[in-house]
């Protein structure tokens, strides 16, 4: 699998208003994208609307 992310908008088809690029080159997924996909990945995403983690905590194991 290739590292290369150039194509990622036009293989998955995303709206435009799903994502944008970090400055270091990211891809950040937005409120209305997590809405679209409709359940939490529970990575701890920075625009998550579902509100399941708190990102100010660690979890235990």
């Amino acid at each position: 699998m290739s590292d290369d992310m150039s194509g990622f908008s036009r293989q998955n088809k995303m709206d435009p208003e799903d994502f944008y690029m970090s400055p270091d080159g990211y891809i950040i997924f937005t409120e209305k994208y997590h809405l679209k996909r409709g359940y939490c990945c529970k990575n701890r995403c920075k625009h998550c609307p579902y509100g399941i983690h708190d990102k100010n905590k660690t979890d235990k194991k």
